[in-house]
C-alpha cells in the first residue's frame, strides 16, 4: 500500500530581497524540501520563513541560525525530519544534529531513496547532454525503483542558479623584471 503517493514535499517561500530598499519589489525564491515527519518539517519551515525575513537574501547565515535552534531548543531538538533548502546562489542540506551541509559537487537528497537517488544523479552527471533537471528526474526514478519507501510520483520545482563572478587572473604584473 503507498500511503502518500501524491504527497507535495517542496515548498517555494519569497522573501524580499535584503540588498532592495523599502520601495523595490525584488524578492528572493527559495525551495525547501523535506523528509521525515511533515508535521515536524512545517514546525522547522515557518522558522526558516522566520529567519528568512530576519536574514533577507541569506540563505546561509538563515540556515545556521535556524539550526542552532533547532539544535539547543527544548522543543525543537526533538522534531524528526531534514530539510533541503535551495536558492539561486547556494543548496543545503539542514539536520537535527545541528548540521548545515553544503555538496561538494552541487548534489543533494534526503529521505530513505536519498543513497540511491543521489549514487544515480552522481553517475548521470557524466552525461553532458542531460539537463539538472533531467538528472534528477532520472535519479529519482531510479531510487523508486530501488527503495520500496520510495514512490515515482515526484514534483520538479526549479530554480535559476545566479551568475558566478569569474575572478579573471592578470599574471602580467606578477612577472618580476630581471
Amino acid at each position: 500500500m503507498t500511503v502518500k503517493p501524491n504527497a507535495k514535499k517542496i515548498r517555494v517561500i519569497t522573501s524580499k530581497n535584503a540588498n532592495e530598499d523599502s520601495d523595490g519589489d525584488a524578492t528572493t525564491t527559495t525551495l525547501v524540501g523535506f523528509a521525515g515527519s511533515t508535521a515536524d518539517a512545517f514546525t522547522l519551515l515557518e522558522r526558516l520563513e522566520g529567519k528568512l525575513d530576519e536574514y533577507p537574501g541569506q540563505l546561509a547565515r538563515s540556515s545556521v541560525e535556524l539550526a542552532k535552534g533547532w539544535r539547543t531548543d527544548k522543543y525543537l531538538r526533538r522534531l524528526e525530519a531534514s530539510l533541503i533548502v535551495a536558492d539561486s546562489k547556494i543548496s543545503l542540506e539542514l539536520t537535527g544534529n545541528g548540521d548545515v551541509l553544503e555538496s561538494h559537487d552541487g548534489i543533494l537528497g534526503i529521505g530513505s531513496g536519498s543513497a540511491f537517488a543521489i549514487a544515480a544523479a552522481r553517475a548521470l552527471m557524466e552525461i553532458e547532454d542531460l539537463s539538472a533537471e533531467d538528472v534528477a528526474k532520472k535519479a529519482m526514478k531510479i531510487a523508486s525503483e530501488m527503495c520500496v519507501y520510495t514512490n515515482d510520483n515526484f514534483l520538479v520545482e526549479t530554480l535559476e542558479a545566479a551568475e558566478e563572478e569569474s575572478k579573471e587572473e592578470d599574471t602580467s604584473d606578477d612577472k618580476k623584471e630581471e
